[in-house]
């Protein structure tokens, strides 16, 4: 049976980084029989110029009946004025209602070729190769909110953090799974020292990981973990937090590699996810052929491990980027005096050589 994969490439350099990455998914398809069908629908300012919304319902109704949705990014200077229920961005926000979006994936792996371009010493960056899991519809982004209030005659606002088991269960689940295609370790971050939210997250994450034996369960303050990313790196396989410590955690962790290019993400979805890079539309370079595709690329490897199951798929076009890497192939935002000066095609056809 053929696998369906629309593709949203948005904004910007959208069209351009997706437009590789369907490359490489149609080498790697011929290569592994994988039987891949692609079909493209607007999302962002392109679909508000064409459609009058950022998120056509024909564009929902496809991700929805896809096997996995390849996305690029949306937004731009073109459409600030837009009023802001039509803005670019509410199409991600549509996205992630409309398909159950519950579980943000980002790999932080530093490749050996780019260690130098990390702001950490040598010693410290090799090696790394983290995956932080985020619940991403719960938490304090989520819950009750006030705004403004009197409160014993001074004016105050407030935010309610909260969890359910069953909303626990679910991402430390597929953070135990995970790890099981990785080194079965899972680092569970909280704040139980302060927080109940946090203690609640402490307990049932270990009833999950009494399942899991095989699996090596630690648990670290959110604190003491920002810490450690900076100093070992290395030591995480697989971290599993909340929404509000993941939106914080994977940002500092991006920087580990030295250049946001060069980053994959995934949303986990109820029945069909979401892939892309974790960079923006960058309206500033876009139809000047210069943009790095290997973010978006690699995102298309997370589609084929988590949405497809296609494990050696997936490893393959991991290798052909390190591999291409390797050679000395850099687009710009990566260039450096010595190494192969790319732009976006350029590098697009050092990868397709090494697969």
């Amino acid at each position: 049976m053929s696998k369906k994969i629309v593709v949203i490439p948005g904004d910007g350099i959208g069209q351009e980084i997706t437009d590789s990455a369907v490359a490489v998914l149609k080498k790697v398809s011929d290569k592994y029989n994988l039987n891949l069908e692609f079909e493209s629908h607007p999302a962002g300012g392109t679909a508000y110029d064409l459609c009058g919304t950022p998120l056509p319902q024909t564009t929902l109704e496809a991700a929805q009946n896809a096997d996995a949705v390849l996305f690029g990014a949306v937004g731009g200077p073109k459409w600030d004025n837009v009023e802001p229920t039509l803005r670019p961005e509410k199409a991600v926000l549509g996205l992630r209602k409309g398909l159950g979006l519950y579980a943000n994936l980002r790999p932080i792996k530093v490749a050996d070729a780019l260690v130098e371009y990390s702001p950490l010493k040598e010693e410290i960056v090799k090696g790394t190769d983290v995956l932080i899991v985020r619940e991403l519809i719960g938490g304090i982004y989520f819950g009750d909110k006030c705004e403004s209030e009197i409160y014993e005659g001074n004016e105050r606002a407030w935010d309610l953090e909260n969890y359910s088991v069953p909303e626990v269960n679910r991402i430390v689940e597929f953070a135990m799974q995970a790890s099981k295609k990785r080194k079965n370790k899972v680092t569970s971050v909280d704040k139980s020292n302060v927080l109940a939210t946090s203690r609640l997250w402490r307990r049932t994450t270990a009833k999950v990981a009494e399942k899991y034996p095989e699996i090596t369960l630690e648990n670290l303050y959110v604190d003491n973990c920002a810490m450690q990313l900076a100093i070992n790196p290395s030591q995480f396989d697989v971290i599993v937090t909340g929404n509000l410590f993941g939106d914080i955690l994977s940002d500092e962790a991006a920087v580990l590699s030295g250049s946001i290019g060069m980053l994959p993400s995934a949303s986990i979805g109820e029945s069909t996810s979401l892939y892309e890079p974790i960079h923006g539309s960058a309206p500033d370079i876009a139809g000047k052929g210069i943009a790095n595709p290997l973010a978006t690329i690699l995102s298309a490897a997370m589609l084929l491990r988590y949405s497809l199951d296609e494990q050696e798929a997936a490893t393959c076009i991991e290798q052909a980027v390190d591999k291409a890497l390797a050679q000395g192939y850099r687009t710009p935002d990566l260039y450096k005096e010595g190494f192969i000066k790319a732009d976006t095609k350029t590098m697009t056809e050092a990868v397709l050589n090494n697969i």
